[in-house]
């Protein structure tokens, strides 16, 4: 039967129109214009048939632009949920350099029965902003083991204060060091740098030393390629358990977020 024989395209229906659209796509996508008047499609469409599809699609989608809306939305969310579903591999597969990695260090309790891990970075406001709630929610809660994963993507000044983290570590003072960092207002130049770390008790010419080690080196990079593999792309962003959380939390949530892995654990 030839087109120009079939029902109105009222009748045909939203699942009928989405058949004739891919029929439509698929023509012009794979043949091409050209090539669709010489051939048919698979099941027997003549180009002609094709062309009324065309023009049957385009009429319905001009008079319920609202399906487009709704097409994309899906598509969006099917996105959304497979790119959840690549992150949650990731995180499983590289669960042991999320969590188990020597050089980077841990805070909380250590052998806590949920990990957090946060990447940061000492210039941003978001990590400032969260850095006190979170020092006091993890001891408060007595059981996490937060790990934290310098992850300077600022500039060279974040990167010089990630170094200077990780040499102040070599000096069992990085705790001190990084919540003062992150606490106090400073522009984390040189200056401010080796300001902090004298007011926590490190002894900075070493600390200048070790920033430069080649063990920090390989802990930035190392960090920086996981982040990436994980789908990481700014800061803050947090794995607890097996959820990434990108982006700044209340206490409220953080709260929540480590129950709901404690429960899975359990």
């Amino acid at each position: 039967m030839r087109l120009g024989r079939l029902a109105p395209w009222r009748a045909l229906g939203r699942t009928g129109l989405a058949a004739a659209f891919a029929a439509g796509l698929a023509l012009g996508v794979l043949a091409g214009p050209a090539q669709a008047q010489e051939q048919s499609l698979p099941g027997g469409f003549s180009a002609d048939q094709v062309q009324g599809i065309e023009r049957v699609v385009r009429d319905y989608l001009l008079a319920n632009p609202e399906v487009l809306v709704e097409a994309l939305t899906e598509f969006q969310q099917r996105q959304r949920l497979a790119e959840e579903e690549l992150r949650q591999q990731a995180i499983g597969q590289r669960h042991r350099e999320l969590t188990q990695d020597p050089a980077t260090p841990v805070l909380g309790n250590p052998e806590g029965d949920v990990v957090v891990v946060e990447f940061f970075d000492y210039r941003c406001p978001y990590c400032k902003s969260v850095a006190g709630m979170l020092r006091d929610e993890i001891a408060d809660d007595g059981n996490v083991r937060l790990v934290m994963k310098e992850f300077p993507i600022l500039g060279p000044l974040s990167e010089q204060a990630a170094r200077a983290a990780l040499a102040a570590a070599k000096q069992d003072k990085y705790e001190a060091f990084h919540f003062a960092l992150m606490t106090q207002p400073g522009d984390m130049s040189d200056a401010h740098i080796d300001t902090v770390a004298g007011q926590v008790g490190l002894d900075v010419p070493r600390m200048r030393r070790d920033m430069q080690a080649k063990d920090v080196d390989e802990a930035l990079a190392r960090n920086i390629a996981l982040a990436e593999m994980i789908g990481i792309r700014g800061t803050p962003a947090f794995v607890i358990g097996r959820t990434l959380v990108p982006g700044a939390i209340d206490a409220e949530t953080l709260r929540q977020l480590i129950a709901e892995a404690r429960a899975r654990a359990s």
